[in-house]
């Protein structure tokens, strides 16, 4: 599981160090891809089917499934933690999230998700006085 938030950097070839009380989660493989919020998101390997099922079972003969599949499986990349637990971020992955040198790591329970530093702020900021009506409405689903 993977949780927190963490402020690290993007060396100049694109490489960046993971927390290390994530690396154990994410050995074995990663699944970097095209996140929704614009971000990079980072899916251990062995998570990244169960990730997709519904994205998979989507009625290709839609246009917004096929879109939707699109987006997310032609920006998805395989890549492995090198020994000092650095991961290449591609620069089209790079690109779509706004990434600099300064970035925030995000643990989002079954992936990790990489922001901006000035984007994550401001997301922060802008969630914050939301999430007590956000989790209200999410409580009503499921009850």
């Amino acid at each position: 599981m993977f949780y927190g938030t963490h402020e690290h950097t993007i060396d100049e070839k694109n490489r960046l160090t993971l927390p290390a009380k994530w690396r154990d989660g994410l050995g074995g493989g990663l699944v970097l891809v095209r996140g929704i919020d614009g971000t990079v998101d980072v899916y251990p390997r062995r998570n990244w089917e169960a990730s997709v099922e519904r994205i998979t079972a989507l009625d290709s003969l839609t246009r917004e499934a096929r879109e939707m599949k699109r987006f997310v499986f032609a920006g998805a990349t395989v890549a492995e933690l090198d020994k000092q637990g650095r991961v290449l971020v591609p620069p089209d992955l790079a690109r779509h999230g706004g990434l600099g040198k300064d970035v925030a790591v995000v643990g989002v329970h079954d992936h990790v998700e990489i922001w901006s530093r000035p984007k994550w702020a401001d997301h922060v900021s802008a969630i914050e006085g939301s999430v007590g009506d956000v989790a209200e409405r999410a409580a009503d689903r499921r009850g």
